[in-house]
């Protein structure tokens, strides 16, 4: 299913790539990406030969009715692992203990630094708990990637996505075995993180904010909010004159 996916992908949108040759032809290794829409677990592993596996809600893979079956179909199709972020630690521990798993398999391990999709196209800090302790736990290299131009296709609440030619570009694996074990330090885990996500910015042209996304899209989300109140404001006060 992964092969006729992403051929359809392929042909309709002709993802362009550079540094293909940066991805090992087997053994494992760390895919760590910019996140700039719901489409780039898609495209990824369209544009490569081997299977890269991405972690992704639990809830794609158990919702009920024939949408819900052919949900969990096509992300399993393209390599979507589901995860349950019930428990004490939630999401995290869990996306962390799968990654593992996909790396001491010997595969690709897909993941998103930010931890969230950029609401506005730029680069955010990246997380320093999922990249960096899989990384140092298994000694696996660490890929960055930059996708380009595909919040233009699919941009977020958008669901028919616009056909234009995405672009990814594949850098250099970065060997963090000088730090393996040291998944306990967070100093060491920050180092990591920050290191990866400069490369990734190298690669995306990207402008850098050094917040967390999750924090930029609360402060957008209030921003909003406070606009609406007072746009809400301004015409309750026009309408009393008006009387």
């Amino acid at each position: 299913m992964k092969f006729s996916i992403g051929g359809s992908l392929k042909l309709a949108f002709r993802p362009w790539v550079e540094g293909l040759e940066n991805i090992p032809a087997e053994g494992p290794a760390i895919l760590a990406s910019n996140h700039l829409s719901f489409s780039d677990s898609f495209f990824l592993p369209a544009v490569l030969d081997r299977k890269v596996t991405f972690i992704a809600k639990a809830e794609y893979f158990t919702s009920p009715g024939v949408k819900g079956k052919l949900t969990a179909a096509f992300f399993k199709g393209v390599g979507q692992l589901p995860v349950d972020r019930s428990g004490a630690r939630g999401a995290g521990e869990a996306a962390i203990k799968s990654g593992i798993d996909v790396i001491e398999r010997g595969e690709l391990f897909g993941i998103y630094p930010e931890g969230t999709r950029s609401p506005d196209g730029r680069l955010y800090r990246g997380k320093p708990g999922g990249l960096a302790r899989v990384a140092l736990a298994t000694g696996a290299p660490v890929i960055p990637v930059a996708m380009i131009d595909t919040e233009k296709i699919q941009p977020p609440g958008k669901v028919v996505p616009k056909l234009m030619r995405p672009g990814i570009r594949i850098g250099k694996p970065l060997d963090f075995s000088r730090y393996h074990g040291m998944d306990g330090d967070r100093f060491i885990l920050r180092s990591v993180t920050d290191e990866v996500m400069y490369e990734i910015m190298k690669l995306s042209g990207q402008e850098y904010v050094d917040i967390y996304a999750t924090a930029a899209k609360r402060q957008i989300a209030d921003a909003e909010k406070a606009a609406k109140a007072e746009k809400a404001d301004k015409n309750d006060k026009g309408e009393q004159g008006a009387e």
